[in-house]
């Protein structure tokens, strides 16, 4: 049986696209209508095809890089390939799931989140402490938990948005699994304030680190 072409794919994504959906979306900067439950049946259908996924995400349109990030082999991109994708990564989801699904998995993982941790450009950097916070939970030997702290408290508070948020996941992840570090990442929490007033529905956490270390820390006690 033939394998499946881009213009059949890009026929199937525009056939799944769902103008509620695409409103939702666009209400949280992202441009694509396409449930993401059925994106992922497609995937599962087409398999691993990294020459498509690369042909996907040429096209520049969400759902096809979406698409492309779960059809992909992370280890068959080059690091400069991986940069140019995350620079050029429009979208919050899709700068989300490359770096989650791809970067992540990726052997040149930690010299990217060197190189992105420190860029000028603030969703670059967003990664770069995504990463960071990556590390601070599996793999923190060799991270200067103070220091993330030291940057955290002097410049989170009037970072961009996405920058922002990537930062607060840092904090409340040191505090959350760091005990040692758990009171400072309290305070600079309390003294902050970012997300204080953030919206959370019933039933989840709230992003203000002070609340989501304290509920992640109150999990973990309960289970030992």
């Amino acid at each position: 049986m033939a394998e499946t072409t881009l213009t059949e794919v890009m026929a199937e994504l525009a056939a799944l696209e769902d103008p509620k959906i695409r409103a939702v979306n666009e209400k949280h900067g992202d441009d694509h209508g396409v449930n993401l439950t059925k994106l992922r049946a497609l995937a599962k259908r087409l398999k691993t095809r990294q020459d498509l996924a690369r042909q996907l995400w040429e096209t520049g349109d969400s759902a096809a890089r979406l698409l492309a990030l779960l059809i992909c082999r992370p280890k068959a991109f080059e690091r400069d390939e991986l940069d140019g994708m995350l620079r050029g990564a429009r979208t919050p989801k899709v700068h989300d799931w490359l770096v989650n699904y791809v970067v992540k998995k990726h052997p040149e993982a930690e010299e990217l989140r060197l190189a992105w941790f420190a860029d000028p450009d603030p969703v670059v950097a967003s990664a770069g402490w995504a990463l960071t916070t990556e590390r601070v939970a599996k793999k923190p030997e060799g991270l200067d938990l103070g220091g993330l702290l030291d940057v955290i408290e002097a410049e989170m508070k009037d970072a961009p948005d996405r920058l922002q948020w990537a930062m607060n996941h840092c904090l409340a992840q040191i505090g959350i699994e760091h005990a040692r570090h758990r009171t400072r990442a309290l305070g600079i929490g309390e003294r902050l304030e970012v997300l204080k007033d953030y919206p959370t529905p019933p039933g989840c956490t709230s992003p203000f680190a002070p609340i989501w270390i304290g509920e992640m820390v109150r999990r973990q006690e309960d289970k030992s």
